[in-house]
């Protein structure tokens, strides 16, 4: 069985896991929290961070980029036409712009900020950087999100899907990274209509529903996040 480490507000974790779950492949999850900077975990993999992935017998694979290449080499071809990256060259690179965009661009600008300061600094100790949210933080990652909305909501008028005409790791990536926000309820859904319905067609999607049923100590997920009549 696939092993996949992660936490569940991981956005790159949740892209791993929609990915999977489009090939139905269901992994063995293992919560990790990055902060606390396990030595096991470490010899995984030096850089510390989720999602790592094992695939039997003993084969590491680390980070979102490197393990959705990694099934895509070798199992790609077995989704025939609902690849989930596109045989045609100039396609392939308009995911893998977009996926690049989702997974460092609108993590570096909203969710890092967003999980960071109002999850993680919870359970984190004083030590491993925890304490009160950064309250200008947190306005940054609202204000900046909108920006992303507005270009998801232009891609989603645009085109059928996010990158083209069928789903792809865009689409996945774009929506993990949502799906983590959704949760804190801090998406202006309100802004931007092509946006809004596109997520709901992700969100309506049976890869989905593993992670409108994660749950934390200690925190309840915004009201919209399960609903998908949002």
């Amino acid at each position: 069985m696939v092993t996949l480490y992660h936490h569940p507000l991981c956005a790159q974790s949740r892209f791993v896991r929609l990915l999977l779950a489009e090939y139905g492949i269901e992994p063995q999850l293992i919560e990790e929290n990055t902060y606390e900077r396990r030595r096991e975990f470490l010899a995984l993999d030096p850089a510390g961070q989720t999602p790592v992935l094992i695939d039997p017998p003993d084969l590491v694979v680390p980070g979102a980029g490197a393990i959705a290449e990694y099934f895509d080499e070798t199992r790609g071809q077995g989704l025939g036409k609902h690849r989930l990256l596109p045989d045609d060259p100039t396609a392939r690179v308009e995911v893998r712009r977009l996926v690049d965009w989702f997974n460092r661009k609108f993590f570096d600008e909203v969710t890092s900020f967003l999980v960071t300061e109002k999850v993680l600094k919870r359970y984190m100790s004083r030590e491993q950087g925890g304490g009160a949210p950064d309250t200008d933080l947190v306005r940054a990652a609202r204000s900046n999100i909108r920006t992303h909305i507005r270009y998801i909501g232009y891609l989603a008028g645009r085109r059928k899907w996010l990158a083209g005409s069928s789903l792809s790791h865009a689409d996945l990536a774009a929506a993990a990274q949502l799906s983590c926000v959704d949760f804190l309820g801090d998406v202006p859904w309100d802004e931007n209509e092509p946006a809004k319905v596109w997520y709901a067609r992700m969100k309506s999607r049976p890869s989905f529903r593993p992670l409108l049923a994660d749950t934390l100590p200690g925190l309840t997920a915004a009201p919209v996040y399960a609903d998908l009549d949002f």
